[in-house]
């Protein structure tokens, strides 16, 4: 029956190194920082350069989809017109992107 099926003897386990067990720690660290860590603080400083540039008369859309012209600035909040005499205050980190110009009318 051992020629078919042989016999599997139990080993001794081995001990493994404190450098492996850092060198594993350290790898995962790094694939965190290049996978997560990074790109979302990279995609946060690109939406605070974003808030900072927002000027009167620019054309914007908001994270919930509404689109509409920058009426009036101020620290945190910001008017913005989706109709004729129809403007919302909203706050500046709802903002998702800034248009260009003439976009609200071609739509």
């Amino acid at each position: 029956m051992n020629l078919l099926f042989p016999t599997a003897y139990a080993q001794e386990a081995g001990q493994t190194s404190m450098t492996y067990n850092l060198i594993l720690f350290g790898g995962m660290f790094v694939l965190f920082y290049l996978i997560l860590w990074r790109p979302q603080s990279k995609r946060a400083k690109e939406h605070k350069n974003l808030i900072s540039s927002i000027s009167k008369g620019d054309e914007v859309m908001t994270s919930g989809g509404l689109m509409g012209k920058v009426t009036k600035v101020n620290d945190d909040y910001i008017a913005v017109e989706v109709a004729e005499k129809v403007e919302l205050k909203l706050q500046k980190s709802s903002v998702a992107a800034v248009l260009p110009k003439g976009t609200i009318n071609q739509i």
